[in-house]
């Protein structure tokens, strides 16, 4: 067989791996599941080890499936879930769980930042970015606050997907875009912001080598090989945190076209050639994974979170009575199915804030709710309100992207709200764009694989590496009457949610 290059991917649910070939075709993908855990409201962790194992699992797997072996592998690209904050020892031993994206016990820590930093305009000038509490920082100073023994034994600390290049190659390190995810970082020098950490009061010893996303970093070891099925000696690319990864799976390297995917959480990211400014610090501005370029996001923490959880309640029996993931899975579009059967129109308003928030409000406190509840509605309302609601949220994204000026020409739509047909034209209308779907719906492990593949010298760029590998495979154009009413519903989920946060702190 030719070449294939492997793209891993450590998301929150579980770890994918992914093989591409020269030509940007996927050969075969493979997932492996880990567990979650939820000590404390509003607490969320994983244990790195289930990364490892869950990895291990996805990597033999797609080598079965794609009927190879690790000796046709000329480079692996990884991704993951950004923010994470893995504790090592000076044995490189995990100290604690990793504390998550989503994680929101560190309000006091993010504020304990902005005081440090000299205030909001200082912290926006060394890092492009306000603290927020998913980022890496404040769990740091949490863990320092709070668990004083275990930060005593720390000297490294990674990003979720740096720990497993750990694993891999031996050698710590991160790349830019994932880095840009720590508030740690100056997006602009696209460094380590060694004058944030002396505020704070890090060791910058702690906080490893960054290169840009595409770079040869390290090598496969003889015992990653033998866990994984790899051949030792394969190079490793320095890859990227999951958003930017997915972008360069769906090609969003020029100006104009932006990314929405909704996966756990809602995601809207624009290609950028220069730094966004960024005073509102309602949106994040990192570096992108393509050399020299930035990027502009903003991140809803519960999108297909708050689709999980309507399962969940709505339809537990079914659930039940799932005898495995494909037919639990199954449960979407059945979901899906009735909420397009339900008329919508009697008024009915979901705030998707079941974790709290970052996006387009900065509130770990603000809370989930359903408005305009009637005896006249049914489950295809409820359902219908979900899906509304998570759309509703990332057009907010979208406008306040329009509203720094970022030109959006086009929509590019992954992750599970791009698979069905209905929740695709549900999006065009909402966000008033031309969306499109891409031939590969691969998302982060196919961007991590195509960085591979840039980065041993498959393709010259990454830009040209997208032109090869990635396409266009349906566009849904907005209906002007039905924009016209979701703006109407915007303004109206807009306003509730500024009359319901006050209150949001009596639910702490």
């Amino acid at each position: 067989m030719a070449r294939a290059f492997l793209g891993i991917d450590i998301g929150t649910s579980g770890s994918k791996a992914l093989l591409m070939d020269e030509a940007g075709g996927v050969l075969a993908s493979a997932s492996a599941a880990h567990p979650s855990y939820f000590p404390k409201p509003g607490w969320s962790e994983q244990r790195p080890d289930d990364w490892w194992g869950s990895l291990r699992k996805a990597t033999r797997a797609v080598l079965r499936r794609a009927k190879t072996s690790g000796d046709d592998i000329a480079g692996v690209g990884l991704s993951g879930q950004m923010h994470g904050a893995v504790f090592l020892d000076a044995a490189d031993q995990c100290l604690t769980n990793a504390i998550l994206w989503n994680d929101q016990r560190t309000a006091a820590e993010c504020e304990e930042i902005e005081r440090r930093a000299g205030g909001r305009t200082s912290l926006l000038r060394l890092v492009c970015n306000v603290a927020l509490t998913g980022y890496q920082a404040p769990k740091i100073l949490w863990l320092r606050r709070h668990k004083r023994r275990v930060f005593r034994q720390v000297r490294c600390v990674l990003l979720p997907k740096d720990y497993i290049r750990l694993r891999l190659t031996g050698v710590a390190g991160s790349d830019v875009s994932d880095a840009s995810g720590t508030l740690l970082f100056d997006v602009v020098r696209r460094r380590w912001s060694t004058k944030l950490m002396e505020r704070l009061e890090l060791d910058p010893a702690w906080f490893p080598p960054v290169s840009e996303s595409r770079a040869v970093v390290g090598a496969i070891t003889t015992q990653a090989a033998r866990a994984t099925g790899l051949k030792r000696g394969t190079p490793v690319v320095a890859g990227a945190g999951d958003q930017a990864a997915a972008a360069i799976g769906t090609g969003v390297v020029r100006r104009g076209i932006l990314s929405a995917t909704l996966g756990t959480s809602g995601v809207v990211l624009a290609h950028s050639d220069t730094p966004v400014p960024n005073d509102a610090g309602l949106l994040q501005s990192y570096c992108h994974a393509v050399p020299g370029r930035w990027c502009v996001f903003g991140c809803m923490l519960s999108a297909g979170g708050s689709l999980q959880w309507a399962r969940e309640v709505l339809y537990a029996d079914r659930l039940r009575r799932a005898r495995s993931d494909a037919a639990r899975d199954a449960l979407y579009e059945q979901m899906i199915s009735e909420a397009a059967g339900a008329t919508g129109d009697d008024a009915l308003l979901f705030h998707p804030y079941l974790t709290g928030e970052r996006c387009p409000y900065p509130h770990p406190h603000a809370r989930g709710a359903l408005l305009g509840l009637t005896r006249r509605h049914t489950r295809g309302d409820l359902v219908r309100a979900v899906l509304e609601g998570i759309t509703l949220g990332m057009g907010r994204q979208i406008d306040l992207m329009r509203a720094l000026h970022v030109p959006i020409r086009e929509i590019r739509l992954s992750g599970g709200g791009a698979r069905n047909a209905w929740w695709r034209q549900l999006q065009a209308d909402v966000y008033g764009c031309r969306c499109v779907v891409m031939r590969s719906e691969e998302g982060s492990a196919y961007g991590a694989a195509i960085l591979a593949a840039v980065g041993t010298g498959c393709f010259a760029s990454v830009e040209a590496a997208c032109r090869q590998c990635v396409s266009v495979a349906q566009a849904h154009r907005p209906d002007a009457a039905r924009t016209r009413r979701f703006r109407k519903a915007a303004a109206l989920a807009a306003r509730t949610y500024e009359s319901l946060e006050p209150g949001y702190r009596d639910f702490r």
